[in-house]
């Protein structure tokens, strides 16, 4: 059998000849070529080795903004006036056809490159697409969220269930046989809440939910994520930069190869070529990618709710403010400080106290584990080198989920969505 109907096999619960357990996929068959995740994490997946996509001339898509006019104490400063509606991305095909939803990762909007490869994907495969932005990017969370800090999954899932409510009632010619669902990273996790919600609103009955690549415990995952950018990297001091080491690299591979291309193929062939990055110099680059979107949600949070965190309270803001000198402030909180400054107090007063302790179990994939076991709808795929996971998630994933899980030994995160053989499990399961 080949691999790809066994994958499907395995994630829908059929039985090859006894009882299935999480589907562990050998590392010789797979055939992924890279090993490292930090390196698997930035080049993903060579072209050759990718699935062919649908151009974007070939696809019937356009860009739409819908007012969700979300209830909060205070009003947007001026400057946000482009963000007042929000922003999401249809794809439609020519008759009835199911439609599936995609929710970003975090500080992604809907545009993102990846949410984009899984459109194509899927639209490729007969489907609509709608491409929604993390509850965690500053678009969703000045038109959409009501109370502007997200983490609270429970809270980011009914911004989400009403966003997409929104979006179906802006399209009401739109034939749809049947309503599907998935999330990467952040947007995994945000996935399995919606879906629960809409085990008692019912405005969907999703029939099938896919996470990908979900965080577990999300207080893990963002240590994690947050450590990588205190790396210590040979031959970076005071006087040399992580930046400039990166750019001289970059100046010396292009140099050699007589052009400029920036694109993931080059990070590919970058990666094999003498100017390559340490694992260290990885392992910041993703950190300072994340300690980018932490500072993004701590900035944007503090100035919608008034909190004087970041940006004084009362500071005058208009669109020819500088906001330079706050978002400067704002990178030097990292995401626990978010959590800590922002987080914390916000759901202390929505629950009469609590520990944070507490407000991680119920904001992490622990909080849904029965609706997980018992849900036949919904299956995870991961990657057992996830620079996310924790010791124990991979064996909370097992027990809550068994067959409905797949756990691929290479991609670090994400980093292997677009492989061929990923792309293939993903249609056959939501094909069934």
């Amino acid at each position: 059998m080949p691999l790809v109907y066994r994958l499907a096999a395995l994630l829908c619960g059929i039985t090859l000849g006894g009882p299935l357990l999480a589907a562990d996929i050998d590392a010789q068959s797979y055939g992924y070529p890279l090993t490292n995740p930090f390196e698997a994490t930035i080049a993903t997946t060579p072209s050759e080795l990718r699935p062919q996509l649908p151009a974007d001339a070939d696809i019937d898509q356009q860009d739409y903004r819908v007012k969700l006019r979300p209830e909060r104490e205070f009003e947007l400063p001026d400057n946000f006036w482009p963000v007042t509606k929000m922003g999401y991305r249809l794809a439609k095909q020519k008759g009835e056809a199911p439609l599936i939803f995609i929710i970003a990762g975090t500080g992604m909007p809907y545009s993102s490159s990846t949410a984009d490869y899984l459109k194509k994907l899927f639209y490729g495969a007969g489907y609509h697409v709608v491409q929604l932005s993390s509850p965690t990017s500053y678009d969703f969370m000045t038109a959409a969220s009501r109370f502007a800090t997200p983490g609270l999954t429970g809270e980011d899932a009914d911004d989400l269930y009403r966003a997409m409510q929104a979006v179906r009632a802006q399209h009401p010619r739109l034939q749809v046989s049947a309503f599907h669902l998935t999330g990467y990273s952040l947007g995994a996790l945000q996935a399995a809440f919606v879906s629960q919600l809409d085990e008692t609103r019912r405005s969907f009955n999703f029939k099938r939910v896919l996470l990908l690549n979900p965080p577990v415990n999300l207080y893990t995952s963002t240590s994690n994520l947050d450590r990588l950018v205190q790396t210590r990297v040979e031959g970076i001091d005071d006087s040399t930069t992580f930046y400039e080491t990166v750019l001289a690299k970059l100046t010396r591979y292009f140099q050699e190869k007589g052009y400029v291309d920036l694109n993931e193929a080059m990070l590919f062939d970058f990666q094999r070529s003498k100017e390559q990055l340490s694992d260290e110099q990885m392992a910041m680059l993703i950190g300072a990618v994340f300690r980018f979107a932490a500072a993004d949600i701590a900035f944007t949070s503090d100035l919608i709710n008034r909190r004087g965190l970041i940006t004084p309270a009362r500071y005058p803001i208009d669109d020819s403010t500088s906001l330079t000198p706050f978002f400067k402030r704002a990178l030097q909180c990292d995401f626990d400080c978010y959590i800590s400054e922002q987080l914390i107090p916000m759901w202390r007063d929505r629950h009469n106290g609590g520990s944070i302790t507490q407000m991680m179990d119920q904001v992490s994939l622990y909080a849904v584990e029965d609706y997980l076991k018992n849900s036949s709808k919904i299956a995870v795929m991961h990657n057992a080198d996830d620079l996310i996971l924790g010791p124990g998630d991979l064996g909370f994933l097992r027990r809550t989920l068994g067959e409905r899980l797949t756990i691929y030994p290479f991609g670090g995160h994400c980093g292997n969505l677009n492989y061929r053989v990923n792309s293939d499990a993903m249609l056959e399961f939501f094909r069934g």
